[in-house]
């Protein structure tokens, strides 16, 4: 008698994508595969990590763990004991990845492009880091793949830089990426024995991010390329669901494979820089009259912002000029989520969500998190920039991300009304099964 084969997981991740722009796409027969897959169901909405950042979405889907437990808040961080930013790494991922709990099984994986695992290390498989990882050399394990790679043209990212200004430029780029993406997935399909399989394209992020109207306008000069872009990773969704069925004996259609974005992703008109508002509030003074950072703080400070909405209190004992005592903290929150609900540009409010640390985060890091995080309506992207006197301004970027509107397609038993942090709980016991 046959053995029954072991199950397998394939997971194809689309950056960005928010839920209804999956459904248009698909119904307007710009993605006809993802169409045929979503018919019969097994499409939610879902909702992002918090903030809706893809450093802390992506880590929460990995771990299935809250930011309060794998310890990332953000693309940036502070240093401890310090104001000064920093990078937070691969190793600062304080929960196990899926991955790992797979390997104590002796499942072995492959993971192409994975946001936030940089510089990679050692697993069961193969692992290439996705952004933000400055470099191709450290990005990778085993280093011996790196020929390999080299001969598919593959690369982490597009030029950000230069995008903004050479839309035109983006969408080649944007193209050649995803073809380096496919032809990596092909030769790791047959190439690794595995049992999990992961591919992230992460070109819908900068499209939307530099040219969201070309997705939404189909007079805009670029809809075309736009839609021809997106047909492209359709058939990368097609070949991914061909693949992982072909052969297969029995058992429902899909069982094991997962789509999802990590954030959803709306039009951006305007910036909110939130350490600006903070000045002309009076809960923060610089030193100097063009700070570069928040190192930059000067004494008397009670509040500041990172990226995107995270506000922090600038308590004593935990920043070394706090200023705030700790039975004062409750009280200043409370003060700046009002002053932040009532804000209005142009007679509409700028302000949709202000969260509680205690309403988000759980875990032995939660002391570590922001102690509001604060979410824009539509249009209205949130920045904690400090080179700015301008608290609203126009926006820099085409679109911003969301929180709500994430997706995730699966027949894996998910709770209702999913977030990110659920699909690494479902996945696992079920690989293992």
């Amino acid at each position: 008698m046959a053995r029954p084969r072991k199950r397998r997981v394939c997971v194809v991740g689309l950056d960005g994508v928010p839920h209804e722009l999956l459904v248009r796409l698909a119904g307007a027969g710009v993605m006809p595969r993802v169409a045929e897959i979503i018919r019969g169901g097994g499409l939610r909405k879902m909702r992002a990590a918090l903030p809706p950042v893809s450093s802390v979405s992506w880590s929460s889907f990995m771990t299935g763990a809250n930011p309060g437990e794998h310890g990332i808040f953000g693309f940036t961080d502070l240093r401890p004991d310090s104001y000064e930013l920093r990078f937070p790494l691969f190793s600062d991922l304080a929960a196990p990845p899926l991955w790992d709990r797979l390997a104590e099984a002796g499942r072995r994986s492959a993971i192409i492009n994975q946001p936030a695992t940089y510089p990679a290390r050692p697993i069961s498989g193969v692992l290439i880091s996705g952004f933000v990882a400055p470099s191709l050399e450290r990005s990778v394990w085993p280093p011996a793949l790196l020929p390999a790679l080299a001969r598919m043209g593959y690369r982490i990212d597009v030029d950000t830089q230069r995008a903004g200004k050479e839309p035109g430029r983006l969408l080649d780029e944007l193209e050649a990426l995803l073809a380096a993406r496919r032809r990596a997935a092909a030769h790791f399909w047959d190439q690794e024995p595995w049992d999990y399989f992961e591919v992230v394209v992460t070109g819908t992020d900068r499209l939307h991010h530099f040219l969201w109207p070309s997705v939404e306008d189909d007079g805009h000069p670029r809809y075309a390329r736009a839609m021809a872009y997106y047909a492209q990773v359709d058939a990368l969704v097609g070949e991914m669901w061909d693949r992982f069925h072909a052969g297969r004996p029995g058992g429902e259609e899909g069982q094991g494979f997962v789509m999802l974005s990590d954030h959803g992703f709306t039009a951006a008109a305007w910036e909110l820089r939130l350490n600006a508002w903070l000045r002309e509030r009076g809960y923060l003074t610089y030193q100097r009259d063009a700070p570069d950072s928040v190192a930059d703080l000067a004494p008397g400070t009670r509040a500041f912002a990172l990226d995107p909405g995270r506000i922090y209190l600038n308590v004593r004992g935990r920043f070394p000029g706090g200023c705030v005592e700790p039975e004062e903290a409750a009280g200043l929150a409370e003060e700046i989520a009002a002053g932040l609900g009532e804000l209005t540009h142009q007679g509409e409010p700028v302000i949709s969500h202000v969260l509680r640390r205690e309403e988000i985060y759980r875990g032995p890091l939660a002391d570590r998190s922001p102690d509001l995080v604060a979410l824009g309506r539509p249009g209205y992207d949130l920045k904690g920039t400090t080179r700015s006197a301008e608290a609203i301004a126009p926006a820099r970027l085409a679109g911003m991300h969301t929180w709500e509107d994430a997706f995730v397609w699966t027949r894996l038993p998910v709770p209702e009304g999913p977030e990110i942090a659920d699909l690494a709980p479902a996945i696992v016991p079920w690989l293992l099964g």
